[in-house]
């Protein structure tokens, strides 16, 4: 008989502290729902006691259970069986999720379980530590601190599982201090500071650790930062809860302002018995700080990372470097991934904070003495060349991992490299160290708002973020998802139980403030971006601000020689070293951006630098610039408009534009830059903005873009306030002006009527200039829209008569064009499609394609039957072709009503769907409006009635809402609907 021998059971384990996991013999397992991990958690928890269906139920669904919880309870159970108990087929392992009486109970073995292991791990810490053996209570507790891996039970629901959570929060905490402590107590004072900043920085009202702080800097000899963080602490604790601080916290401020000598470090410590058979071998150095409990996010970066530094075997040693702006986390992304990789380096890792940010960074010379101390060496060489030769002689047989945190740059780190390829090197630095011939570069970039929404959640608690998700993300985005910027947010809300998450939001809002509420205790945005812009060169830092003074997505580089008066090679060279700096970033070439918190930083330096003048010149200049290139564009796009007369006499020639499809392009990619420099023009001089105003105009009459209408607006208000206090009425004109163009946009008709009104107030009635023919056209446009076409009459042949006097056949024809849909409104049918005809023939003839736009329309309008379907169709494809979205809406519309006339019902309705979606996009009502009217009688005849209907509904509640006489036909088809529903058409 062949006896074959019994496979080993399956080995499972679980993973609580973080994300809930599971693995089966090495294999993530799929836990299904999060209330079925809830349900695995609890059981977990209990460690094989038996918990009953009742305790399931209330820990999982509290007082407010669903109708069905017993049997979704037994099926998440079944579940659950079926994923950690695969059959094999030899030899079934024992049942581990069982039924007990009125419940379960889940048999695992205690090791399985990563909290059980991290108990373990800590209870084996105390007896160390009570018997003396403090560094091998330190080893243990840095393990226990190593399962976590997020905040615990993370995503779980359930009243049980929250209790649970702050149960471990509680513990991780304290076992923290422990560590500390133990840290504190054999020598590790200046590698423990790190910690203890973020510890503190999480939990500011933990005194414990504010007091490990103290003696932490004190031993590294920075005496008047460990007093300054008692008075941040005793503050603290005044403003927050009205107590003094402990006990503990005032001992160890008094024992420092004492000097007292007893808070030095032992000089002998108890890592274990001495030996007697010659002197003790130094133990592998092992100075990394510690990891971040609540590390989140850059999951491909970490793999990458460890990936390249455990195959460190190559030719030649491996050196990586991470390059990032201040406060990205690099340090944080190095020590999480060095401590993730460094079972690799038996021989242990040398950690060093080279200070290249700051003023004074560390002499090479320095940091090798110190690394060959801490590789036994007792008495130094001279020189740093023979240093560096001693350490590579060091290396040369050992696995070390060695982290250079804050370089200044290559030559820093140069004599730091070892040369042996058994070693490995992760350095981080604001600028990227290319000097090193083969190292790796890594670029750090901000988080992702969910990786950025998950850190502030960690620390400030899911439910917290959970009851305010809208608020929760403006923070994160006020930000600008940068770690240190979350961090700090997170722990001043964490600190302040009585704010909510939209009080931090509502702060962090105004811009002006919001570096200042970005600090806390000795962390602040704004210090960190500071030591950044103190290495700048004097050109340099003059560029970063005054790049700043346009706040656009990103700038140019002919705007950005503009703004500092310099050719664009310079331009270049100054914002490539920014962007070498990390203080501007570059994804395309020649286009420059700043991160948003870079950007409130330059614009506070302008603020306190204060030279207004300057700062008026760099924004004359660009506008100087950008005037001209408009006025170029517009002549391509409209030959022979004369609207760019209002942009005054030009002073430079602009970029050139030689084809209208080139013109616009660049009319739509700088559109934000365009809008960015009309604002600041409105902190300068009159004139300034006066020509701001007057660009502002010809964008909005080349092609409005509804989407920005906000902005605008914001931009509008701010000029006319100016205006008043100036009570300058030409700049008053044109704001009114443009706030009736903008308003016309916006489909209220009303507003727009109002604004061209007044703009028309503010000029002579004498007046025969091309801007109050353009005044006066639009306000018969907006009286005839509203079917008031005896009022709109006398203002559309005032403009037509001014248009002849100033010469623009342009502007005739579109006013012929205007004039033919009043006429068709008084009655004059058949004058009306003459004048529009007309009008079209003088497009034609200008070979103005817009001008052609707009007169075909006009022209489809008035004939309003089947035989507009060719002039509709002609004018939809120029206005495609110009990228004028709004203006296709509006076409198509009218293309589907007259499609409708021709009995064309499919095709009618496929127009109006595009109708409506683009003026949904814009969110025009008036676009809305017309197109679910067409949309509606064309889903009538094609037998649609329910949702014809609906949408015809929508139309007539748009058009009363507006104002405008379409609401009538729209009744009327409705009330025939109910009383004489229509038929489907024939086959």
């Amino acid at each position: 008989m062949e006896f074959r021998e019994t496979p080993p059971a399956p080995a499972l384990r679980f993973q609580v502290l973080g994300p809930v996991q599971a693995w089966l013999d090495g294999k993530p397992l799929a836990l299904g729902s999060p209330q079925q991990q809830a349900v695995l958690t609890t059981l977990l928890l209990h460690a094989g006691r038996p918990v009953t269906t009742q305790d399931l139920v209330d820990g999982l669904w509290g007082d407010r259970p669903p109708a069905q919880a017993v049997a979704a309870l037994r099926t998440y159970v079944s579940r659950l069986r079926s994923v950690i108990e695969p059959r094999r087929e030899v030899r079934a392992p024992a049942e581990l999720l069982v039924s007990v009486a009125d419940g379960y109970a889940l048999h695992v073995p205690r090791d399985a379980v990563d909290v059980t292991v991290f108990e373990k791990l800590a209870a084996e810490a105390a007896t160390a530590r009570a018997a003396g053996e403090v560094q091998d209570a330190h080893e243990l507790l840095l393990q226990a601190l190593g399962l976590f891996s997020g905040r615990p039970l993370t995503g779980v629901p359930g009243p049980y599982a929250e209790v649970q959570r702050l149960r471990l929060s509680e513990r991780q905490i304290a076992v923290a201090e422990e560590r500390c402590t133990a840290a504190l107590d054999i020598g590790l004072h200046a590698e423990v500071v790190g910690e203890l900043n973020s510890l503190t920085a999480e939990h500011p009202l933990r005194e414990r650790l504010r007091e490990l702080l103290m003696l932490a800097l004190y031993r590294c000899g920075r005496q008047a930062e460990a007093l300054g963080v008692y008075t941040d602490t005793r503050k603290l604790l005044i403003d927050e809860l009205g107590v003094e601080p402990g006990a503990g916290l005032s001992a160890m401020h008094a024992r420092i302002l004492a000097a007292d000598p007893s808070l030095a470090l032992p000089l002998a410590t108890t890592a274990g018995p001495v030996r007697e058979e010659g002197p003790a071998t130094p133990p592998p150095p092992a100075q990394l700080p510690a990891d971040v409990s609540d590390f989140s996010g850059r999951t491909g970066l970490v793999a990458d990372l460890s990936s390249v530094l455990m195959n460190a075997t190559g030719q030649a040693v491996v050196v990586t470097s991470l390059a990032g702006i201040g406060g990205v986390g690099k340090t944080t992304l190095a020590v999480h991934v060095a401590h993730r990789v460094r079972a690799e380096f038996p021989d242990g890792q040398l950690y060093v904070d080279l200070r290249g940010a700051g003023a004074s960074p560390a002499d090479p010379a320095t940091v090798l003495g110190d690394f060959l101390h801490s590789l036994g060496v007792t008495e130094n060489p001279d020189s740093l060349e023979q240093r560096a030769a001693l350490y590579r002689s060091l290396l040369a047989s050992r696995r070390m991992l060695i982290l250079l945190d804050n370089a200044r740059d290559a030559e820093q780190i140069r004599p730091l490299i070892p040369g042996v390829s058994s070693c490995a090197v992760l350095a981080t630095s604001r600028s990227r160290l290319a000097g090193i011939p083969g190292a790796q570069l890594f670029d750090v970039e901000e988080l992702t708002p969910a990786e950025a929404l998950a850190l502030f959640s960690a620390i400030v608690g899911e439910d917290r973020v959970a009851a305010e998700p809208e608020a929760a993300m403006a923070v994160v985005t006020s930000c600008g998802f940068l770690p240190l910027a979350v961090r700090i947010a997170a722990a001043r809300l964490a600190s302040r139980p009585r704010w909510s998450v939209s009080d931090l939001a509502r702060r962090l809002a105004d811009q002006r403030r919001r570096l200042d509420e970005l600090q806390l205790g000795n962390l602040a945005v704004e210090t960190t971006i500071g030591l950044g812009y103190g290495q700048l060169s004097v050109a340099e830092a003059r560029a970063f601000r005054l790049l700043a003074l346009i706040d656009a997505p990103d700038v140019p580089l002919a705007a950005a020689a503009a703004l500092l008066d310099v050719d664009e090679d310079t331009a270049e060279e100054l914002a490539e070293a920014l962007v070498e700096a990390n203080m501007l970033e570059c994804f395309t070439p020649g286009r420059y951006r700043y991160h948003d918190l870079l950007r409130l930083y330059a614009q506070r330096r302008n603020e306190r630098i204060g030279d207004a003048e300057t700062q008026q010149l760099a924004v004359q200049r660009l506008l100087n610039l950008l005037v001209p290139t408009v006025y170029s564009a517009a002549q391509t796009i409209e030959p022979d408009d004369s609207l760019p007369e209002l942009l005054g006499t030009l002073t430079s020639a602009g970029l050139s534009l030689h084809t209208s499809q080139s013109a616009r392009d660049w009319l739509r990619t700088e559109g934000a830059l365009l809008l960015s420099a009309i604002e600041a023009a409105l902190e300068g001089p009159s004139s300034l903005q006066r020509s701001a105003i007057d660009l502002l105009i010809l964008l909005y009459s080349l092609g409005p873009d509804p989407t920005q209408g906000p902005r605008v607006r914001r931009i509008l208000e701010t000029a006319g306030r100016n205006a008043e206090e100036r009570h300058d009425a030409a700049v008053l004109a044109r704001v009114h002006f443009a706030l009736g163009t903008l308003q016309s946009v916006a489909s209220d008709f009303q507003g727009a009527e109002l604004s061209l009104r007044r703009s028309l107030d503010f000029q002579s009635p004498d007046d025969t200039t091309v801007f109050r023919s353009a005044t006066a056209n639009t306000l018969g446009w907006i009286l005839s829209v509203g079917n008031r076409p005896a009022e709109a009459l006398p203002f559309l042949e005032q403009a037509l008569a001014i248009s002849r006097v100033v010469g623009v056949p342009i502007g005739e024809a579109r006013l012929i064009s205007n004039i033919a849909r009043v006429q068709q409104r008084l009655g004059m049918t058949e004058t009306a499609v003459q004048s529009a005809t007309d009008a079209v023939a003088a497009a034609r003839t200008s070979k103005n394609g817009p001008c052609l736009a707009d007169t075909l329309y006009q022209l489809g309008v008035v004939l309003s039957s089947g035989a507009a379907v060719a002039h509709l169709r002609e004018a939809h494809e120029l206005y495609q072709s110009q990228q004028n979205p709004l203006w296709q809406g509006y076409t198509l519309a009218r293309l589907s009503s007259s499609l409708l006339s021709a009995g064309q019902h499919a095709e009618a309705a496929e127009s109006a769907e595009e109708s409506l979606a683009i003026g949904r996009e814009l969110d025009s009502a008036y676009c809305q409006g017309l197109a679910n009217a067409a949309l509606g009688e064309a889903l009538l005849g094609l037998a649609q009635p329910a949702r014809g209907l609906a949408c015809l509904q929508e139309a007539h509640a748009i058009f009363t809402r507006l104002g405008v006489p379409e609401a009538s036909p729209v009744a009327d088809l409705i009330s025939r609907q109910h009383t004489e529903p229509l038929s489907p058409p024939a086959p």
